[in-house]
């Protein structure tokens, strides 16, 4: 499977970062506008109401590629933070406790910090376009 798909490997990343990075946004969209889904709005002054920030704006800073090492290191804690806070205290065992999502988005923002933004990212054009002023 690596030879036929290895050679995709970067434009394979650049996908799971932007859906990740949007599914994460819309989340945060969920706290402040109560959209996708429905729902009251959360105050804006709260500790969910930082939460959303991190994940609307963090979220799209990595779906966009914008700093998104520095965001994803960001919402990395904020789910391992979310985990332990409202997951933990039910039991240990995510698939128990219903924090899985929290954690996998944990692990994933963790690779994507350690990975950085990757291709078809804002972070990937500005160096082009720095490079290409240096040789012209």
């Amino acid at each position: 499977m690596d030879r036929i798909l290895g050679s995709y490997s970067p434009q394979f990343y650049a996908i799971l970062r932007i859906v990740a990075g949007l599914m994460f946004a819309m989340h945060g969209a969920m706290k402040f506008f109560g959209w996708p889904g429905g729902g009251e709005p959360v105050e804006i002054a709260s500790l969910m109401g930082l939460a959303g920030f991190i994940e609307l704006v963090g979220g799209l800073m990595i779906a966009f590629g914008f700093l998104a090492s520095w965001a994803a290191f960001i919402a990395s804690g904020e789910m391992a933070f979310a985990f332990f806070i409202a997951h933990f205290p039910q039991g240990w065992n995510p698939l128990i406790n219903k924090g899985e999502v929290a954690v996998l988005y944990c692990f994933l923002f963790l690779y994507i910090a350690s990975r950085g933004s990757g291709i078809w990212s804002i972070d990937a054009a500005s160096r082009r376009g720095i490079r290409s002023d240096n040789y012209s």
